[in-house]
């Protein structure tokens, strides 16, 4: 697959989830199966290894399986994908990097060191390795309000002209002041932001994101990022729409309930029924139970009928 540009990165970009058998194996049959209905939904892009794909708990074989798995079935249809080779070492994850850079995704994502707080010069430090190591695929920043060090716009500008191979950054949406800084220091950039204010975002200048929308309805997804881009006022009235079924019937489970964020993505996906994912995470995270995905799916597609749309 051809390296793409920041310019290029731009959409609804589709995550790749986990099926997780009852022994807590990876059911890489499943997986194909879900990465098929994926292509199909003809996203902006597949990518995998992100928090809903849970880098964090698999192995390097593990890892190296799916990460041939994605580029094989996005190679052959024409797909762009992004590995994320993130890991909470940076030892490991410059590792996954390099064995992702042979597979030739359209970009690689990183999350920064997990345990400890880096400095400003310690992103730059290690993004420049990381970018080193992936080039000449470029490299995306994947930056949410989990991470320990969230960075403000003005260190985007540093990154920007330190970092010449880091290409975006998946970013949160925080109101119309830090996108105007954003414009400002991130030029040049691709930014993305959560998949249910991808309507406000391309408004003010963002380029996509890393769907969880998609994790609900990929077909749907794609098709409001394509209503974003031709029918502006109506898309933004179904992100009003998706907000308020998220923030009534999904976000308790994470606020009230201490469920993980990956936990809520696999229960979307069950609420789609879109593919065989299942919500069974593996240890020690909690699954959400399969019966709250069927007791919200007729309320999804009430509230949201265009994402279901056949």
């Amino acid at each position: 697959m051809k390296p793409l540009s920041a310019s290029e990165i731009v959409g609804n970009w589709a995550t790749l989830l986990l099926p997780i058998n009852a022994d807590e194996s990876i059911d890489f049959a499943r997986l194909a199966d879900e990465l098929d209905v994926l292509i199909a939904s003809r996203p902006n892009g597949i990518y995998s290894n992100g928090t809903a794909g849970e880098f964090y708990a698999q192995t390097e074989d593990e890892f190296d399986r799916v990460s041939a798995l994605l580029a094989e079935r996005c190679e052959r249809a024409g797909v762009p994908f992004q590995i994320g080779a993130s890991h909470m070492s940076a030892q490991i994850s410059l590792g996954r990097v390099r064995r992702a850079a042979a597979l030739r995704p359209s970009a690689i994502q990183v999350i920064l060191p997990d345990w400890f707080p880096l400095t400003d010069d310690e992103v730059v430090a290690f993004l420049a390795r990381m970018a080193e190591a992936a080039d000449p695929i470029g490299l995306v920043l994947y930056n949410p309000p989990r991470a320990k060090r969230v960075l403000e716009p003005a260190v985007y500008e540093r990154l920007r002209r330190e970092v010449p191979g880091l290409v975006g950054m998946k970013v949160v949406d925080r109101g119309a002041d830090w996108y105007a800084e954003t414009r400002r220091y991130a030029a040049g950039l691709s930014i993305f932001v959560p998949g249910h204010w991808l309507a406000t975002g391309i408004a003010h200048g963002a380029h996509g994101a890393y769907s969880n929308v998609a994790c609900l309805q990929p077909a749907g997804a794609q098709r409001w990022y394509e209503q974003i881009i031709s029918d502006p006022p109506a898309a933004r009235e179904l992100e009003q729409r998706i907000q308020a079924f998220m923030a009534q019937h999904i976000e308790p489970f994470i606020t009230q309930q201490g469920y993980s964020n990956q936990a809520v993505d696999k229960l979307l996906a069950a609420i789609g029924a879109w593919a065989d994912v299942g919500t069974r995470m593996r240890w020690p995270y909690r699954s959400i139970p399969h019966s709250e995905a069927e007791r919200l799916r007729p309320i999804a597609r009430a509230m949201l009928p265009e994402l279901f749309e056949e």
